[in-house]
């Protein structure tokens, strides 16, 4: 009904154009999360935030890494409070909620001059057809499209949905149950939140955060570079990290989910085992050749930059969205944000202590995680690339096996036949359908006009 108030919603966008301004609305707010990596990771090491918040000195350096990490707290929160109230609110005014309190604390932040403050800013900074809304969900499928409403493929596409979401709701899972462990029933909804909230776990301990949170501090440190020469590695090294997020856009959905993560989480674990091996001989007392191997370390920061970008960067991110079923998008969404910020927390938290008293045997820590990560991601985790989300749906109501290798529809890059075949026939019953309607509004119209000229007479 809102929508007819409007004689053209999005300002009249449809189609690529349409989807192409709501992934810049959603770019803009995830900029923010990476805006604040990486000032914040050199403004860490400056003089006038250490002196200002009485953090100098190596005593200081748990209290520094609360400050640091205690961004992840509010935002774990905030994904809790999300998957309370996000559903009934909705995508876009809980973006616009969320980045109104995340203003909040960037004024809080800005104006700090005080521990407890700055503590405080980084806390504060961090649904249609399943509300019956059919019609509004019909229209913006036929907008974003750039179909009408009444089109075959938008029928079709409804009418998938709809039956998801119903065959959910009588499978529904409270959450009572998922947090007891109770059952599997319905579409493998417990299943499908741990894999998703899993790709989180499994970017922050991949060690990401070591590097967007205290990359100068690392190269001060640990490869005993000096302030303005580690700030500048830093400014090239996210260089690099944006051009292989460039990249991994298209590589996404040619190779797939399953394979770039591992390919990523690979390189991740390439470029910490060869840091832990150069710093290990940079640290290593009378070793002639300690600078060098120290400076060449240098390399596998940008090298891992590059690699997280190309997969292990935003596919985490997707995932969640595309393995939970319809009614869990919101619930899985916000479970797998909570999982990545708890997780986050972690990382940031430990690293300024880890890397001061273990030095190069810190980064032993992220090598063995990633060489772990790798079997995991092959073992467990389905395709999802080339699927619509009732697709997954209908995988998942086949009772698919835990271990995806062997089985070709869990692992293919394709979208397998079966359900392209099911969608067509669906469109081709849905145009059917059209057809005969149209046919019977078109013999209603003569007869209608028909008795209005008797009348007249």
């Amino acid at each position: 009904m809102a929508l007819s108030r409007f004689k053209q919603p999005y300002f009249g966008l449809k189609g690529g154009w349409l989807t192409f301004w709501i992934t810049v609305a959603c770019a803009t707010d995830m900029s923010l999360f990476g805006y604040d990596q990486g000032v914040f990771s050199g403004v860490v090491i400056s003089d006038d935030y250490l002196k200002v918040h009485n953090l100098e000195g190596d005593d200081k350096t748990d209290l520094s890494a609360i400050v640091t990490s205690i961004y992840a707290i509010g935002c774990t929160v905030g994904a809790i409070v999300a998957f309370s109230i996000g559903e009934g609110m909705g995508r876009k005014k809980s973006i616009i909620f969320g980045t109104t309190i995340m203003t909040i604390g960037a004024i809080l932040q800005a104006s700090s001059f005080s521990v407890a403050q700055m503590i405080v800013g980084r806390i504060v900074s961090g649904w249609l057809i399943a509300h019956g809304r059919e019609k509004e969900a019909a229209q913006i499928l036929a907008d974003l499209d750039n179909k009408s409403i009444n089109d075959p493929f938008i029928i079709a596409e409804r009418k998938e949905i709809i039956y998801s979401v119903e065959y959910e709701r009588k499978n529904a899972i409270r959450w009572r149950d998922i947090l007891r462990g109770r059952t599997q029933q319905g579409t493998k909804t417990i299943r499908r939140l741990l894999l998703g909230a899993g790709t989180q776990a499994l970017q922050q301990f991949g060690g990401i955060n070591i590097m967007s949170y205290y990359l100068p501090t690392l190269l001060i440190n640990s490869v005993g570079l000096e302030d303005s020469m580690a700030r500048l590695i830093a400014a090239c090294a996210s260089v690099a990290y944006l051009f292989a997020s460039g990249i991994a856009a298209p590589m996404v959905e040619r190779f797939g989910r399953r394979i770039m993560m591992i390919v990523s989480t690979a390189i991740q674990f390439f470029c910490f085992l060869m840091m832990t091996i150069l710093l290990y001989y940079n640290e290593k007392p009378g070793y002639p050749h300690s600078q060098e191997v120290a400076k060449a370390s240098v390399v596998f920061f940008f090298i891992y930059y590059m690699g997280f970008g190309l997969g292990m960067l935003g596919i985490p991110w997707l995932y969640p969205t595309e393995i939970n079923s319809l009614p869990m998008r919101t619930k899985g969404a916000a479970v797998a944000t909570a999982t990545d910020w708890l997780t986050n927390f972690i990382v940031v938290e430990i690293t300024p202590a880890g890397s001061k008293n273990l030095g190069w045997k810190f980064y032993i820590i992220f090598t063995v995680l990633n060489a772990a990560f790798m079997p995991i991601l092959y073992l467990f985790y389905p395709e999802t690339s080339d699927r619509t989300l009732e697709d997954l749906d209908a995988f998942y109501r086949d009772n698919p096996p835990l271990i995806v290798v062997g089985h070709k529809d869990s692992t293919s890059r394709r979208r397998p036949a079966k359900y392209a075949e099911w969608q067509n026939r669906d469109i081709e019953e849905a145009a059917v359908a059209t057809g005969a309607m149209r046919r019977d509004s078109d013999k209603a119209v003569p007869e209608t006009a028909h008795n209005e000229t008797e009348k007249q007479s």
